[in-house]
């Protein structure tokens, strides 16, 4: 039917039973952007410009049937504040936005850091979540989850979450003072390199299973930013030039 779009954008599996649930994460195919930024480029970061950039993002919502009016989006800093959106906007300072609004499309932005979407049907509540290393280590996705719980009454147990496509693990090398932040069993010394691996997916995967999330509601991207740069910016394997993704979560009414 769309055989134009799986070139933009990836869903989760998790949710094709929702119909209600518009939930996407980019690929860097389908804009307008020129190299490095090639080709959806979805974020401000970096030389590319700003006309190229919003020629991306209504590529990216329109493929989603999404008007890109009811967006709502934070300029992330790699902390744990979470902020409760009650209208579409640019906002500052948070790394996860909730809401329990029809028709407002809640996204975050990625190009190595992990991107967590959660869904709670009970109560229709919803969240999109950043975590970088730093977020991760401070539990982002925790705080995100007792946001909703105090504020939509949301239980972890009747959610359900994508875990998407971050930097893979064998790809994520760290000195000590960033590998001490992780549980032994989310790391690994390589000797060759001098360095830990740390397992993001596998750190906010763990978060959302102490929560309450039981392992059949929690769907994992089985891509990396890294290992699949052909299809994925990666902040790391571009050395720091490169464009930004999206993940993105709303209800249509």
């Amino acid at each position: 039917m769309h055989s134009h779009i799986p070139t933009l954008f990836r869903n989760p599996t998790i949710w094709t039973s929702q119909p209600r649930l518009i939930a996407a994460e980019s690929t860097r195919h389908g804009g307008v952007s020129l190299p490095p930024y090639h080709s959806l480029n979805l974020g401000g970061q970096g030389t590319d410009s700003p006309e190229n950039i919003l020629e991306n993002n209504h590529r990216f919502f329109n493929a989603l049937q999404v008007s890109y009016e009811r967006v709502a989006k934070s300029h992330q800093i790699h902390g744990t504040e979470v902020l409760h959106v009650t209208e579409p906007g640019a906002y500052q300072g948070y790394d996860a936005l909730v809401t329990n609004h029809v028709n407002i499309q809640l996204a975050v932005t990625i190009a190595d850091c992990t991107p967590i979407l959660i869904f709670d049907p009970v109560q229709g509540a919803i969240a999109a979540i950043h975590a970088g290393w730093r977020g991760t280590a401070g539990k982002i996705v925790e705080k995100t989850l007792k946001t909703m719980e105090a504020t939509f009454h949301t239980q972890a147990k009747d959610c359900q979450a994508y875990i998407g496509t971050c930097i893979d693990y064998a790809s994520f090398e760290v000195g000590p003072e960033v590998a001490e932040h992780f549980d032994q069993d989310l790391k690994d010394w390589d000797p060759s390199r001098g360095k830990f691996m740390v397992d993001l997916k596998g750190a906010n995967r763990k978060q959302l299973l102490a929560a309450g999330l039981q392992a059949d509601q929690i769907e994992v991207s089985p891509y990396s930013t890294v290992l699949n740069s052909g299809d994925y910016f990666s902040y790391r394997h571009e050395q720091g030039t490169t464009g930004r993704m999206l993940a993105t979560i709303g209800l249509r009414f």
